[in-house]
């Protein structure tokens, strides 16, 4: 029975025949590496998600955290799931073997982690979380600050979280609070309150290492003075034995819509409950220099960015899956030609509309996989292509692409879920069907790790001109090389290049014209509108390379991608004309109305 989590013949044809993962074992940081190895680190992960991740996942929504005012009750199968995932190596999979990690290559690594999402978003959050916050310190931690904290979260034996928003401050990290004053022994006192924080608190491992934005007393205001700091729940030392608890409470559960798995917490810094060492404050230690966090920070949030959107794709992967076997064997209603009312019911993807529904899902989170699955390849060619220049264009391309490959998925795939629901019909709506379930997991991507006002407004604002254009300019010259080998290819692939190259034409020409006005206000009244447009035209290119990639061949799963690639150049593409003229014409409505209007 092919798995309803994620389908292992469109990550083979991905990786493999797309992108062609094997070529990275010729650069010196994947020498170790084969194609053998990565087929089975992708086997190793369908076996423990599908064992130790899938099984609890509805049990996990119905009986989600509980506090007494001492501590986190979590049902016993997520400790035991993230067990096994720590014991297989999972945690660092692509980290460097000198902090413990195997150097898998990141873009087989995204791969395998689909399964984990796909499984159990609830209980995949906590080892998400400490991927990212190892990967910070392993890029910025001093050597003991490693040893200390980095070996035991790859290890399992500590999960990590990351503390930016407070609860008068949300989004807009300029306006925090917490502080964190100075020590006579080189750590910090942190006093404040941080809010939704994912994994905040729980007894599933021996200690909880967070990540925190403060301030250092005289710093400079607004972001450029913005620290950041290592909390553990528990103090560690210099053996790395866990000590005394550090004055970090959890002031309470928030109880989340989806998600119900993890842990969202309120967690107060130094308001006495615990005062270790005899001293005020919740104890601390700078990561790096000061008034640099939020610059640090970003290397653990663009990659969260990456992992939210995988998330997404990975919810409205197994949602599209679930809804596809029930169309294939629920069997409702008759074809519109047969009259007989005695005749046999038809399964309903015999339905013209039932297919439209699982062909633009399809479209959704297999155009979502290979964004997601592109852009952590290049963060593999950033991180070890030995060519600088070569390294510097693969990051342009990421930083023009981490945006759209967070928000276009978490808004897409989304909608894939609600089309899951659809195909079920009244059973897609009760909690005896899993697709209920994704929906409400999945509507917290569009929102957390920057919402798609904050990444239209960074895409447009910063993303396509800084560097003066360099990374609109690279990104133009990957996609017109796309259009090129479609040309060559023939067939539908030309015809598709050609209106893919219209419309990234008109892309380039609306957005020169928007900052031509000199309105740079009524320029960002639309910018998600922009990102919404700007994301079609990224996926209708990552559909055209995948068709590229199918070229002749035959066989029912290549004409599937041929399908789904028809369909979204068909019934999407078209979508970003209307959006185009809006954003050209610097419409102010949105400007012009009043709040008193409402």
């Amino acid at each position: 029975m092919r798995s309803q989590l994620i389908s292992r013949r469109d990550l083979e044809f991905l990786l493999y025949e797309w992108l062609r993962v094997e070529e990275l074992i010729a650069l010196p940081r994947f020498g170790d590496h084969s194609r053998e190895t990565f087929d089975g680190f992708l086997d190793l992960c369908e076996e423990l998600a599908t064992r130790h991740f899938a099984p609890h996942n509805k049990r996990n929504d119905s009986m989600e955290p509980t506090f007494d005012g001492t501590r986190v009750t979590v049902i016993p199968e997520v400790k035991a799931a993230i067990e096994a995932f720590a014991k297989a190596n999972l945690i660092g999979a692509a980290m460097d073997e000198r902090h413990g990690g195997i150097q898998l290559p990141s873009v087989v690594d995204a791969a395998g982690l689909c399964w984990f999402q796909a499984a159990n978003a609830g209980t995949m959050a906590y080892l998400f979380l400490t991927i990212g916050n190892a990967n910070l310190l392993s890029a910025h931690g001093t050597p003991e600050q490693i040893e200390r904290f980095v070996v035991p979260m790859v290890e399992g034996r500590a999960t990590g979280t990351m503390c930016l928003s407070e609860p008068q401050a949300g989004s807009s990290l300029a306006d925090i609070t917490t502080r964190a004053e100075p020590a006579d022994d080189g750590s910090f006192r942190l006093f404040g309150s941080k809010m939704w924080i994912s994994g905040g608190d729980h007894e599933l491992t021996e200690n909880i290492v967070h990540l925190v934005l403060a301030r250092i007393p005289g710093a400079p205001a607004g972001v450029k003075g913005i620290s950041l700091f290592i909390v553990p729940k528990y103090l560690v030392a210099e053996d790395g034995s866990v000590g005394e608890r550090n004055d970090v409470v959890l002031a309470g559960l928030n109880h989340k819509m989806g998600y119900r798995g993890t842990t969202n917490a309120v967690l107060n810094f130094g308001e006495g409950a615990h005062t270790p060492q005899d001293a005020p404050g919740a104890i601390g230690y700078l990561i790096g220099e000061p008034n640099r966090g939020l610059s640090y920070m970003f290397h653990m949030m663009n990659e969260a960015r990456l992992g939210v959107g995988l998330g997404a794709t990975a919810l409205g992967y197994t949602g599209y899956l679930k809804s596809l076997e029930y169309a294939r064997e629920r069997r409702q209603g008759r074809a519109i030609t047969a009259k007989d009312p005695a005749t046999q019911q038809i399964p309903i993807i015999e339905h013209a509309d039932v297919r439209r529904m699982l062909l633009a899902q399809k479209s959704y989170v297999e155009g979502a996989l290979g964004l997601l699955l592109y852009c952590n390849r290049l963060t593999d060619l950033e991180r070890a292509d030995p060519d600088p220049e070569a390294g510097r264009r693969h990051r342009l391309l990421l930083e023009i692409l981490t945006g759209v490959a967070k928000s276009w998925p978490s808004q897409w795939c989304l909608e894939a879920n609600s089309l899951a629901i659809q195909v079920h019909g009244g059973y897609g709506y009760t909690r005896e069907y899993d697709v209920e379930q994704h929906y409400r997991d999945n509507r917290l991507n569009p929102i957390h790790e920057g919402t798609h006002g904050i990444q239209g407004m960074d895409l447009l604002g910063r993303k396509v001109i800084q560097h003066d254009g360099a990374s609109l300019g690279l990104l133009t010259e990957v996609v017109t090389a796309t259009v090129a080998a479609a040309r060559d290819a023939g067939g539908a692939a030309a015809e598709f290049g050609a209106e893919l190259d219209a419309s990234w034409q008109r892309l380039l020409t609306v957005t020169g014209s928007m900052f031509a006005a000199g309105d740079p206000v009524a320029a960002m009244a639309n910018s998600t509108i922009y990102l919404e447009a700007f994301g079609h035209l990224v996926i209708s290119w990552i559909w055209l390379e995948q068709l590229v990639a199918v070229g002749d061949r035959e066989g029912d799963f290549y004409d599937g991608k041929r399908a789904a690639a028809r369909y979204f150049f068909r019934y999407e593409l078209p979508k970003t004309g209307p959006q185009l003229d809006l954003l050209e014409s610097l419409d102010r409505t949105t400007l012009d109305v009043r709040a008193d209007w409402f």
